[in-house]
């Protein structure tokens, strides 16, 4: 079976530069990799997977391509550079590339072994909505790994010491079989540390490290929301054979106030007035987060009037002016009636009656409301 040209296989023109030739083989490559092809098109996609390698070897080496470009594939030994060192160069380059990130399973550090981050850790913590208005400085305990007081953090026994890993020769990783590649793996045997332990120590069991409580200062910012987090660097658990530390979140959790609701920077609270109040208009005084405050209340209110007091909210992390407070007013029905208390309401209520619809302003449309509802 004939050979297909080889900038057809690579889907390019047969003036493509180096890199167009480069970034077309990364592209096919990726699809028609074996360890991404399953089932029924594993043996094409292999098929195509060859093929798109050599075509890549031959177009990719200048010498090669020039011989390709002047006798076909007449002037280049198909042979050349797929069992040796040489032309294989540009090949294992690309692979490098490509490939690298898919099977690694983490950075290297000194000595070949595998050095892992450490995880985030996570803590969630409750204050009030005063402590979320105005900050705080706070205290909190959370779990930390300190070396290993018997063992000076060896992970190994008094008197012993631990052994480079007979699997991995102390690299921490170990060649794998990937269809065609060899890739590097961790090591399963000493999981990346290219050290065995004999006689790990009894108070660490070979970590090196023992688990602790330590104490952190932590600073809650003023304004802060229900749900945010603080991100403490460093102080999550500590990273495998020299990583990094993860990091320590503060999740904020707002407990629910008496009076206030918070919406953004806005503050809510309900006020109940006495519907003499409400009738006849008169100041009320009203909480803040930061003291009293005093609203006028006009003459015939009606519940469910808003007040705004502006600025009396509270002051966003990202904010550059506080929000407002919005005092919902809530009529009170008075009750417990003495008769005597009773019997002024009956009188008070046929004195409103006879003064019309103009003693009750709802009352006149919601009646028309009614008549065309039930008509």
């Amino acid at each position: 079976m004939s050979k297909r040209d080889y900038y057809e296989v690579l889907g390019i023109a047969k003036n493509a530069s180096d890199d167009d030739i480069k970034k077309a083989y990364r592209k096919l490559a990726m699809k028609y990799h074996p360890d991404r092809n399953q089932g029924d098109a594993a043996r094409e996609a292999e098929e195509k997977f060859k093929e798109v390698k050599e075509a890549y070897e031959m177009l990719s080496d200048s010498s090669k391509r020039a011989a390709y470009d002047q006798y076909g594939h007449a002037g280049v030994d198909p042979n050349r550079g797929m069992g040796g060192a040489e032309g294989f160069g540009g090949f294992a380059e690309a692979f490098g590339d490509i490939f690298g990130d898919m099977f690694s399973q983490g950075r290297r550090g000194g000595g070949g072994r595998q050095v892992y981050r450490g995880n985030d850790l996570s803590y969630a913590m409750e204050i009030t909505l005063e402590e979320a208005a105005s900050g705080k400085d706070a205290q909190i305990r959370i779990p930390s790994w300190d070396s290993c007081d018997t063992c000076h953090g060896s992970g190994a026994k008094p008197g012993t010491s631990a052994k480079t890993c007979t699997t991995c020769n102390g690299m921490g990783s170990v060649q794998m079989r990937q269809g065609f590649f060899s890739v590097q793996q961790t090591c399963p045997h000493c999981r990346g540390t290219g050290k065995i332990i004999p006689e790990p120590c009894t108070s660490c069991g070979g970590q090196g490290k023992v688990k602790r409580q330590k104490t952190l200062e932590v600073k809650i910012p003023a304004g802060i929301d229900d749900g945010m987090r603080i991100r403490s660097s460093g102080n999550g658990e500590p990273g495998t054979n020299g990583g990094p530390s993860g990091d320590l979140y503060i999740e904020i959790r707002v407990k629910d106030h008496d009076i206030f609701e918070r919406d953004g920077d806005d503050l809510h609270c309900n006020v109940p007035v006495s519907f003499i109040t409400a009738a006849l208009g008169g100041e009320i005084e009203v909480p803040t987060l930061s003291g009293k405050a005093a609203i006028d209340i006009p003459e015939g209110t009606q519940a469910g009037k808003q007040f705004r007091l502006r600025g009396k909210g509270i002051k966003g992390v990202r904010s550059s002016y506080p929000g407002d407070l919005y005092c919902h007013i809530v009529v009170e029905t008075p009750v417990k009636l003495t008769e005597y208390q009773r019997k002024l309401l009956r009188e008070l209520e046929e004195s409103l009656k006879k003064g019309g619809a103009k003693h009750s302003p709802s009352g006149e449309s919601w009646t028309d409301r009614l008549k065309s509802f039930f008509s």
